[in-house]
């Protein structure tokens, strides 16, 4: 078998884009594959949905029913227990990709005998092939040989796990997986398995359709995603503890930490989280500070993070309360300033 494409699905029925999605799946230009749709306890009809697509397509289709909600990453880790392919790729149940998606990756793979391959992708709010806001997912200096300054560039700027084939020793001759039971668990273990290819290539052509809808994790913050974004950044630094990168990008795992568990949890939660909990905010600070105590002094954090987050941010490692009553007042004159013009 050539190639394993893992799709996670939960409620994704309504509004066709379950269907949108497998239709892009079954409909691939390369032969050798299967598709492992996993639903993960869904209560609308897409496990209906997906008997419906096994039965058309016995040769290549292969339903999972998992017997409890375990989240993306238990549903992919269920898919991995029975994928067979050379190749695995992942897929979000409400994405989908270019007829020949599967077949490029893989012809770049076996022409130059990469362990991972990627592309671009775009963003889209309608089921369509038309090319959207196109992101590049990497960039053409992280590829070819990897040397530690290509590693460092793929930590920092790895682009979406999903967006991505891998040669399957990267992930079975390694005892981890997806954490369950959390959002963001892509963010958790990304780093492990790129610092175990050898080799990487990036098809700069957008091929993987990201659709945007309010359902969607990156659209929904509420405190227990945010926590789930914390859990994810926890398991990245255990992961580099165990594997045994964390000192040899020391600078880069900081970084990435301070990016995921801290920065983007912080200012996600103070703008789309109503009701703010001050023990939440407190608590981030106090483990951010206890984890990497020196993560205001990384030079990715001076280059990356803007200057008035940084601001923020010193007021929070002093104060969460004045922060919280800062950022409360600041948030409310520039919603007057926006209804003066």
């Amino acid at each position: 078998m050539k190639l394993s494409i893992i799709v996670p699905v939960f409620n994704m029925a309504a509004d066709g884009k379950l269907e949108y999605c497998l239709n892009s799946l079954v409909n691939q230009t390369i032969s050798d594959y299967e598709i492992l749709a996993v639903d993960d306890c869904s209560t609308d009809n897409s496990l209906e949905i997906l008997r419906a697509y096994e039965e058309k397509y016995p040769e290549k289709f292969i339903v999972i029913a998992s017997p409890e909600n375990r989240k993306q990453g238990g549903a992919k880790n269920l898919g991995l227990l029975k994928a067979q392919g050379d190749f695995i790729g992942f897929i979000d149940s409400d994405d989908w990709v270019t007829p020949d998606y599967y077949e490029k990756l893989i012809t770049r793979a076996e022409e130059t005998g990469a362990d991972i391959v990627g592309c671009d992708y775009h963003l889209t709010y309608e089921h369509s092939m038309e090319i959207g806001q196109v992101v590049h997912n990497n960039k053409e200096s992280q590829t070819g040989v990897l040397t530690k300054d290509k590693y460092r560039s793929l930590i920092l700027d790895g682009g979406s796990l999903v967006v991505k084939i891998y040669r399957r020793h990267i992930i079975y001759d390694y005892p981890n997986r997806f954490p369950e039971g959390i959002f963001y668990e892509d963010n958790a273990i990304r780093n492990s398995w790129i610092l175990r290819a050898k080799r990487f290539e990036y098809i700069k052509e957008p091929m993987y359709y990201y659709y945007q809808h309010n359902t969607s994790t990156v659209h929904t913050i509420t405190e227990q995603r945010c926590r789930d974004r914390m859990e994810a950044a926890r398991v990245m630094v255990r992961e580099a503890k165990e594997f045994g990168f964390l000192e040899e990008y020391y600078p880069e795992i900081e970084s990435s930490f301070t990016t995921l568990f801290y920065v983007n949890t912080l200012f996600s939660y103070m703008a789309g989280v109503k009701k703010k909990n001050y023990r939440f905010v407190k608590a981030l600070g106090k483990e951010m500070k206890e984890t990497f105590p020196g993560f205001q002094n990384n030079q990715y954090y001076q280059e990356r993070v803007h200057a008035e987050e940084r601001k923020l941010i010193g007021m929070h490692m002093k104060s969460a309360m004045y922060f919280m009553l800062y950022y409360k007042v600041l948030w409310a004159y520039r919603n007057f300033r926006k209804k003066l013009k």
